[in-house]
């Protein structure tokens, strides 16, 4: 599986952002070998602040620095910011709707080869679209972190953009395009179902679609990468023509892009959506590829989930939806 790094894509675009716009600042809490940023500190010593193991404090560092008129990007683990800082960041940050950017690292399960449950975050996109105010963006690889970096830098108010561990799988090639709020359709072979998805989770999901292909399913593969503001229009169109869904993530089922599709089906399209995630549950340890198969996130299981939901299609037409 090629992969690249999503840390470095991050210290990447900051380099070319700050080139351009002396306002561009980089936050860190004795965090900036986890972003890998040390090319940053040497080019632009002054713009680096760091507080050292403090969460909190780097929060309202960067909250204080965008009611400055700077563009902060504070980066640490997700969790960090998520949990530790979340009074912070809802208080200093939403509330306020003050221009501050945030990295979060190591999202998702496939982030815990190396340091496990503490360090593996897989609810931090829950406990923010719970927080209003908050722009979240999930992207797919590493080079759309680095456009959607770019991106957050020059969109209004307070952003979130969860990254990986530093070796995460390339999705695409050639990017599809990138635009905040906008979600893509980057696979139609038909429209049997519908899959939605988001981060690094690309290479399960784009097998789940060939042994789709293979049993005769046809699938509208769609990359949600801002999960909020949630492109309502585009998903609930994709919706009503495919009349059945699957929802695929690194997180938690509860709260994330499952429970975003979910309410808003519930709202417009009422249609079946099956979700795949972890599920509700404390994750253990292990290679990336192990813990995607053992919680049951893999290419078969995202498979068996649209069988699952074309089902469910399938008795609503006929008027037996039980």
């Amino acid at each position: 599986m090629k992969t690249a790094s999503s840390r470095i894509a991050v210290t990447e675009a900051l380099l070319e952002l700050a080139e351009k716009d002396p306002n561009i600042l980089l936050v860190c809490s004795d965090s900036i070998l986890i972003l890998k940023g040390q090319p940053f500190v040497d080019k632009y010593p002054e713009r680096y602040i760091d507080v050292g193991i403090a969460e909190q404090c780097a929060v309202g560092c960067a909250a204080g620095l965008a009611s400055c008129g700077f563009t902060p990007f504070y980066a640490s683990y997700a969790g960090f910011i998520t949990m530790r800082a979340c009074e912070q960041l809802r208080t200093f940050v939403a509330y306020t709707g003050l221009n501050v950017k945030l990295i979060g690292a190591n999202g998702g399960i496939a982030s815990g080869e190396r340091e496990g449950v503490t360090h593996q975050f897989f609810e931090d996109l829950g406990i923010l679209r719970s927080i209003p105010g908050i722009t979240i963006i999930v992207p797919a690889d590493a080079a759309q972190v680095k456009e959607a970096v770019k991106a957050a830098a020059y969109y209004d108010g307070p952003v979130y953009i969860r990254i990986g561990s530093g070796r995460d799988p390339v999705a695409f090639e050639n990017s599809p395009g990138f635009e905040i709020g906008k979600a893509r359709i980057i696979r139609e072979s038909g429209r049997d179902v519908a899959i939605f998805a988001c981060g690094f989770i690309y290479p399960w999901v784009f097998q789940a679609c060939d042994e789709l292909e293979k049993i005769g399913i046809k699938a509208t593969l769609v990359d949600v990468h801002t999960l909020k503001p949630l492109d309502r229009k585009t998903i609930s169109g994709v919706l009503r023509d495919c009349g059945a869904a699957v929802t695929v993530e690194d997180h938690n089922i509860i709260g994330g892009l499952g429970s975003a599709i979910t309410e808003l089906a519930a709202d417009e399209i009422p249609v079946p959506v099956v979700r795949v995630g972890l599920r509700d549950v404390f994750p253990r340890s292990g290679t990336p590829e192990a813990l995607i198969e053992h919680y049951q996130m893999g290419a078969a299981h995202i498979a068996a989930a649209a069988g699952k939901a074309v089902e469910k299609k399938m008795r609503l037409s006929k008027g037996n939806g039980s």
